[in-house]
């Protein structure tokens, strides 16, 4: 993989006809030892964020061992990269096969559950050539907690009942040798609020069911800096949750998890497109919604933007994209704020598409190709470089 100092060092040595995505080790590499080092219990990486190799094997590098994976396709990757990686099967929706060679070929232990169809399918794939059930089944009871705090809600499809928790967690116990309860509070979450709101519905559950929990995962939601969406220090989420947690009715080793995905991948990558044409206050470019920009164009996702030319000196002015397909859907809303003199053949940075972006890639109408290239200057928005110094008082949440 080649290496250049910025953007603009690629775009001068380069001058690409295809998008190139720039990547970051050091700032993936940075967040995961901010995790490591911050958060009171275990980080998993949400693989299904990035799962580029070269990100999972800086973040095992950096202190992350444990990792949360959704499909067996992710489970082979992981494994076959880290072989003493902890692989945790935590989607609540799997096919049996999936559970099957998860368990006895990967050493998958640990899985994620809303029901009790769900629980059988479990037992019955991991059962012995006795037929009976495994002993060392590490099960983890999904909650469905709110999202109203969450720029991206994932509240509808997952998660049992606050009505429904306390029996499946009842029935999970008599097959767990280990038992969690894990929720998912949405993507992007603006307060740490929306952790007191989950661990409440947590306590309210564990309290009617009367078992002994061994883990509490509060998943993933912590958020990353673009434009508009400017959160509260992370340490300010970690400390609300730490204090929560410790107020549980749990095992008093009970340990504390987490899930960040964004949070961890969002700064690895930026990418470099090229203006094909412009229309107005429209720019056609070479990546789009069935590329990269996948979150721009179908969730109005705003992405910090800078062109790359020396010469463009006019004030800035909001612009749209519309990406390289022949699909009208191929439309980024924005607005995108870039120099008003901005042109057909000009180059712009899309910043902080390291969570998502590289993974929502398709090769439809054949586009698609993108070069990977290593940079090493900042990312274009850090939590972790030290220049945000908002204090902790100016957070609206109360810790008590």
């Amino acid at each position: 993989m080649q290496h250049f100092s910025d953007a603009k060092a690629v775009v001068r040595a380069l001058s690409p006809d295809e998008p190139i995505i720039l990547n970051r080790p050091h700032a993936a590499a940075r967040a995961a030892r901010f995790f490591v080092e911050t958060f009171p219990g275990k980080s998993l990486y949400a693989v299904k964020a990035n799962p580029s190799p070269d990100l999972i094997e800086i973040l095992w590098a950096n202190g992350v061992t444990h990792y949360d994976v959704a499909s067996i396709a992710e489970v082979r990757l992981v494994r076959g990269l880290l072989p003493e990686a902890v692989l945790c099967f935590m989607h609540p929706v799997k096919s049996p096969g999936a559970i099957r060679e998860a368990y006895f070929e990967h050493g998958v232990k640990t899985f994620s559950l809303d029901s009790s169809e769900e629980l059988a399918k479990i037992v019955d794939a991991t059962r012995g050539a006795d037929g009976e059930p495994a002993a060392d089944l590490r099960l983890c009871v999904r909650l469905r907690v709110s999202s109203e705090y969450s720029e991206l809600s994932l509240a509808s499809k997952f998660g049992c009942d606050l009505t429904e928790a306390p029996l499946l967690l009842q029935e999970s116990r008599q097959y767990a040798d280990w038992l969690g309860v894990c929720f998912h509070v949405g993507s992007q979450a603006m307060s740490p609020f929306a952790y007191v709101q989950a661990l409440d519905r947590t306590r309210a559950a564990i309290a009617e069911a009367s078992v002994v929990i061994d883990m509490i995962d509060v998943g993933g939601g912590f958020p990353s800096v673009y434009p508009g969406m400017e959160p509260p220090p992370l340490e300010d989420y970690f400390k609300i949750i730490h204090q929560h947690f410790y107020a549980l009715p749990i095992a008093y080793n009970a340990e504390l998890w987490c899930e960040p995905g964004r949070a961890l991948c969002a700064e690895y990558s930026s990418l470099v497109v090229k203006v094909e044409k412009r229309r107005g206050e429209e720019l056609y470019i070479n990546d789009g919604a069935y590329g990269a920009l996948f979150d721009a164009a179908h969730v109005d996702w705003k992405f910090p933007v800078r062109a790359l030319e020396d010469d463009l000196i006019k004030p800035e002015m909001d612009f749209a994209f519309y990406g390289p397909t022949c699909d009208d859907a191929d439309y980024m809303p924005g607005p995108f704020a870039l120099p008003s003199d901005i042109q057909a053949g000009d180059f712009i940075e899309i910043g902080m598409l390291g969570a998502y972006g590289a993974a929502m890639k398709t090769d439809f109408n054949g586009f698609g190709a993108a070069q990977r290239i290593v940079v090493a200057d900042e990312p274009m928005a850090s939590l972790y470089d030290g220049s945000r110094k908002r204090p902790a008082a100016d957070n609206v949440v109360s810790l008590r």
